[in-house]
């Protein structure tokens, strides 16, 4: 049990933390919490003219202030609790067990009303700040995101979005784009086919000659092939079927 000695000298330092704690939060007005809006802390009357980067380090000193004073208010609400222990006579007795609460534990921390084991502080936090599920991508969230599918996923409804432009510059990128509502995760990529050559070719689900359409992208196509010296899977198909609305091709539908 503790003497009456050194419950006063814990009483006088309660005191003195308690009266810190609350001078701080009055000078500071409780870190700005007092105020409406986070533009009232640095001079601000509005952010239509602000950059969003600027608008980003007001978030987060905003959310910092936050934090902040909900830590030094708990600690206030640990120093009442332990003031009133004092004054019930139940302080240095854990409220969990009703054991006492060894001397050296009082003096490293005296707010404390538990016991070592019986502390609601037994684990670290392991949640991480909500602004991390926004840096997050704005896809690989969902089932068909880690696998090659064809189904309308995340990635899609994504680009679906960027197409209209994103806070993203051509800057941003590590490929070269042609204009800033390209500048997305795969801006480049087919729209409406999943193979390059079915861009030009009418392909019939049965095996049937194909007519092929000449555009720039089958020259661009048959040049890569020719470079790599790969036989197109198109084959070299007739005139008449590289052109079907031709005089020739006519005649040959007719036969």
């Amino acid at each position: 049990m503790l003497t009456n000695e050194q419950l006063s000298a814990f009483r006088t330092q309660l005191l003195k933390a308690k009266q810190e704690v609350e001078e701080r939060l009055h000078k500071n007005d409780h870190f700005g919490m007092e105020r409406s809006h986070a533009h009232d802390a640095v001079g601000e009357l509005a952010s239509y003219d602000n950059h969003p980067a600027d608008e980003a380090t007001e978030l987060y000193e905003r959310e910092k202030d936050f934090a902040l004073n909900e830590h030094t208010e708990r600690e206030l609400k640990e120093i009442e609790r332990a003031l009133a222990a004092i004054d019930n006579g139940t302080y240095g007795i854990c409220e969990k067990c009703g054991k006492a609460i060894p001397f050296e534990r009082l003096e490293a921390l005296p707010t404390t009303t538990f016991c070592k084991e019986h502390s609601p502080d037994q684990t670290v936090s392991q949640q991480r700040p909500l602004e991390e599920g926004v840096l997050m991508p704005p896809f690989g969230k969902f089932d068909f995101d880690d696998r090659d599918v064809v189904a309308y996923d995340a990635e899609d409804a994504w680009q679906e979005v960027a197409r209209y432009g994103s806070s993203d510059t051509p800057s941003d990128l590590w490929q070269d784009v042609d204009h800033y509502n390209e500048a997305y995760t795969e801006s480049k990529e087919n729209i409406g086919y999943v193979e390059d050559f079915e861009n030009f070719a009418a392909v019939d689900l049965y095996g049937q000659p194909m007519a092929i359409y000449p555009t720039p992208e089958h020259e661009e196509f048959e040049h890569i092939l020719d470079n790599e010296e790969i036989m197109s899977n198109i084959g070299d198909l007739p005139a008449y079927e590289k052109d079907p609305y031709t005089e020739e091709a006519a005649k040959k539908r007719q036969k």
